[in-house]
């Protein structure tokens, strides 16, 4: 029996402090991965509250690194800390050109975050996919990145250049996941991707044989 992950996961979108259902999504997944601790990271992360993808995680244990590079939403982030220890805050706008001291890894680095930290939400509205793509060091399990969800899915070229393309399309997005042994899981407006290495739990724990064909890429191609 063929189930796609796309219409496996979509009963579980739930909204907490996400923004289209990305709380119950990464609820479902840890919970089939047995993952109930561990770490996150998300970028802008703003206040770590407002539309959040990782905030449900972090009240429910999970220590975090959350990234704003305004330094007045900084502020907010600060305030958060008072709250959860457990949060690192870092001041910095992520970059994405090699040899920048801003680079992901490198302020990961300054942090005890592990290599295969649990989840990675990249929105910035901009260059999330040069981002991920600059990513070497790190490996985590499941990533969220924001992308331009009205670009269809065979425009490869649509990749964020200021003044020519607004954002990333899913085709790119895709592909430069497979390239990085990612799988794609659904899409809520952001897509959602699994370490390929991972993947197996989740066929074991469902007791199904997903498939990336049908429904999980209707709304990415159509």
């Amino acid at each position: 029996m063929n189930i796609n992950t796309h219409k496996l996961l979509t009963p579980f979108r739930r909204n907490i402090y996400s923004q289209n259902g990305e709380d119950g999504i990464l609820e479902e997944l840890l919970n089939r991965l047995n993952i109930h601790s561990g770490y996150v990271c998300e970028f802008g992360a703003w206040d770590g509250v407002y539309l959040s993808n990782t905030f449900n995680l972090i009240q429910k244990g999970f220590k975090s690194v959350l990234i704003e590079g305004d330094p007045e939403k900084f502020k907010d982030l600060e305030k958060l800390v008072e709250q959860y220890p457990t949060i690192t805050p870092i001041c910095a706008w992520v970059d994405h050109v090699q040899d920048s001291p801003n680079l992901l890894d490198k302020l990961l680095q300054r942090t005890d975050i592990p290599i295969d930290f649990d989840v990675l939400s990249i929105d910035i509205d901009s260059f999330d996919y040069q981002v991920w793509e600059s990513l070497q060091v790190y490996r985590p399990k499941i990533v969220i990145i924001e992308i331009n969800s009205v670009i269809p899915f065979s425009d490869l070229n649509h990749i964020h250049t200021p003044g020519v393309y607004e954002g990333t399309g899913s085709g790119p997005t895709f592909n430069l996941a497979k390239k990085k042994g990612y799988r794609f899981l659904t899409w809520t407006g952001n897509m959602i991707f699994i370490r390929e290495d991972l993947y197996p739990q989740l066929e074991s724990a469902y007791s199904l044989k997903l498939s990336l064909t049908g429904n999980g890429l209707k709304k990415l191609t159509a």
